[in-house]
């Protein structure tokens, strides 16, 4: 059996690896949103009894007791396992949003949670919204007008303005519905101002 200052050691040991792989974690996150910002060095100071060699920092914590050091602790593994069932969460959630959406009920119940989300408009706003788009597409994410080649629920014309949304613009109503919203906003601030618009002009 360990000794009791060995288990200790250990302890510590892991206790000071998983701290540095939270700090690490989050500073994978957070450094794209700040790399405009004055950046700091961060330094982790690890007490001296838990290094093999004292004078070489960089050596790695060697316990004669542990079968596996290279291994990660229980503790980081479960860890991963959260961070992993959070990813594919909202991977899984995504997808459902997105697969839902290639029903027209679906495409409005999707464009009423970001309206609730993001704009918050009102129940006659998404009246005009339906209105509008019902029209332009019957809330379809695969209609073309094959004339002019406006293309997807909003009817974006060109279709390649949608790329500032994503890439995906043909596919992802998801992606459609969200472009067509910001477009009414910046252009229209609310759909019944471009709902409006298509009764006199035929366009928006």
């Amino acid at each position: 059996m360990k000794s009791q200052v060995s288990i200790v050691r250990s302890q510590r040991a892991r206790r000071l690896s998983t701290s540095a792989a939270c700090l690490a974690f989050f500073l994978a996150i957070v450094e794209p949103a700040y790399a405009s910002s004055n950046m700091q060095q961060v330094f982790i100071t690890i007490p001296s009894d838990q290094l093999a060699n004292p004078a070489d920092p960089l050596a790695p914590v060697i316990d004669p007791l542990d079968p596996n050091p290279e291994s990660p602790s229980l503790l980081e593994l479960d860890s991963i396992k959260v961070v992993d069932a959070q990813t594919m969460a909202l991977v899984s959630l995504a997808a459902a949003q997105v697969e839902s959406a290639r029903e027209a009920q679906g495409a409005k119940a999707v464009a009423r949670q970001i309206i609730a989300q993001k704009y918050r408009w009102s129940d006659r706003q998404f009246t005009c919204l339906d209105n509008l788009w019902t029209k332009e597409s019957h809330w379809n994410y695969k209609a073309r007008n094959k004339t002019s080649g406006a293309h997807g629920i909003p009817q974006a014309l060109p279709a390649t303005k949608m790329e500032i949304v994503g890439t995906d613009w043909r596919t992802n109503p998801v992606t459609q519905i969200t472009w067509g919203l910001k477009y009414i906003e910046e252009r229209y601030e609310y759909p019944c101002k471009a709902w409006s618009k298509s009764k006199r002009s035929n366009w928006y």
